[in-house]
């Protein structure tokens, strides 16, 4: 997900910032010339606590690590592709953490579920797939980025196991529309 990486680019968006209390905020990498279109999932709300069906079952935490359904509508007509991925912006980390990258979704895809050939890539903790919320005791409430990136290629050309800060650093460089929604999680 585009979210989270330095990228280059003119958008302020890219811009590096730090919150009035000198807390280095999270760069999107999301141009300004990327079309904003529409992401829903019956399974998670716009705002809302993750259910526990999607929090990992790991680290302590006993949810059951379902990835979400996510589905999209109003995409950029031009897309060749879309990648959909989920970070934790609030991740004790200095950087974010990725839970979750797919990539070379089809561009007639309109439903994560529904998209054969997708990449399933890495997380942060080097595992394949959805890794659900799991959040430090303690920290406050963290946010997630769940984002479908509409992209100008029908492939990224990256392998599976290619660490997630590549894979979207690669992203960010194809992005020609986006769709996000924020969750929360808090233990």
């Amino acid at each position: 997900m585009a979210a989270g990486t330095t990228a280059c680019g003119s958008s302020n968006d890219h811009s590096a910032s730090t919150t009035s209390a000198g807390t280095p905020t999270v760069r999107s990498g999301i141009p300004d010339s990327a079309k904003k279109f529409d992401v829903s999932s019956p399974d998670l709300k716009d705002g809302q606590p993750v259910p526990q069906a999607q929090w990992a079952n790991s680290n302590g935490c006993t949810g059951g690590n379902q990835a979400p359904r996510v589905q999209w509508s109003g995409a950029p007509a031009d897309a060749k592709s879309f990648a959909v991925t989920m970070f934790d912006v609030d991740a004790p980390t200095g950087s974010g953490l990725w839970h979750w990258l797919s990539w070379d979704i089809p561009a007639s895809a309109t439903d994560l579920a529904a998209a054969p050939g997708a990449v399933a890539g890495t997380n942060d903790l080097g595992m394949t797939g959805y890794l659900g919320p799991c959040p430090p005791t303690g920290d406050g409430l963290h946010h997630y980025w769940i984002t479908v990136l509409a992209l100008d290629t029908p492939s990224l050309g990256l392998p599976a196991n290619t660490p997630p800060a590549l894979a979207a650093f690669a992203l960010n460089h194809r992005i020609i529309g986006y769709a996000r929604m924020t969750v929360t999680a808090q233990q």
